[in-house]
């Protein structure tokens, strides 16, 4: 089938067993009902597969709302579907771990989708993953992104925030801002630096914060 245009998936595979951020449960993956169970429910020859998953929300690559550090703040199910839907998307190729100000101060972010690629997702599922030394961007950085209002930033990194401390000045502004956080993206070097819409769209549920979504640009 002929296409204009081309899918590019930027987010990672949920597994069962599959650590996503050390210290938390990776996910049950399991049968509700089986086929071979199924099968003495429906008449022949249907047969039905219905998952179990159990899973914290911070699992694969997720999206974290306002909810998720404010009480307050917008959960899953007030956000606004065109902070996460066919924005127009940029990439910004960052080699430095402490991604500053200065990665974005030559970039037009008002009203896009700003995806931050260092290629850390190449430790994926390893120790160096969650080791600490992961890039990150400065408060000073998220307060930049803020003022000048990008709709939406992603990075492939384990954390936006240095974990070196409990303090997450990142989350702290950019989700004061109504901005959503997008982590744990991967593949970004397959998509261009500009020019195509980005996705990132979770589940709609209440008291919720973060959840996995399907991410992909569109070019």
């Amino acid at each position: 089938m002929s296409r204009d245009f081309k899918l590019i998936d930027v987010c990672h595979t949920v597994e069962h067993g599959m650590i996503t951020y050390k210290g938390l449960p990776a996910p049950v993956i399991s049968d509700y009902l089986s086929r071979e169970e199924s099968r003495t429910r429906y008449a022949p020859p249907n047969e039905f597969h219905i998952g179990r998953i159990e899973m914290v929300a911070n699992t694969g690559t997720y999206l974290d709302t306002p909810f998720h550090r404010y009480e307050r703040g917008k959960d899953l199910a007030a956000l606004n579907l065109y902070s996460v839907a066919n924005l127009d998307g940029i990439v910004v190729r960052c080699t430095e771990r402490v991604i500053d100000e200065n990665a974005f101060n030559q970039i037009d972010v008002k009203g896009k989708a700003v995806l931050v690629h260092t290629g850390w997702d190449r430790h994926w599922r390893t120790e160096e993953y969650s080791s600490g030394n992961h890039p990150y961007l400065t408060e000073a950085a998220a307060t930049y992104l803020a003022k000048h209002d990008a709709t939406l930033v992603g990075i492939d990194s384990f954390n936006i925030d240095s974990t070196h401390d409990g303090n997450r000045p990142v989350h702290t502004v950019l989700l004061g801002h109504d901005i959503p956080v997008v982590e744990h993206l991967c593949g970004l070097g397959n998509l261009p630096d500009s020019g195509f819409k980005f996705f990132a769209v979770p589940v709609k549920v209440r008291n919720f914060g973060t959840f996995p979504v399907r991410a992909f640009g569109i070019v």
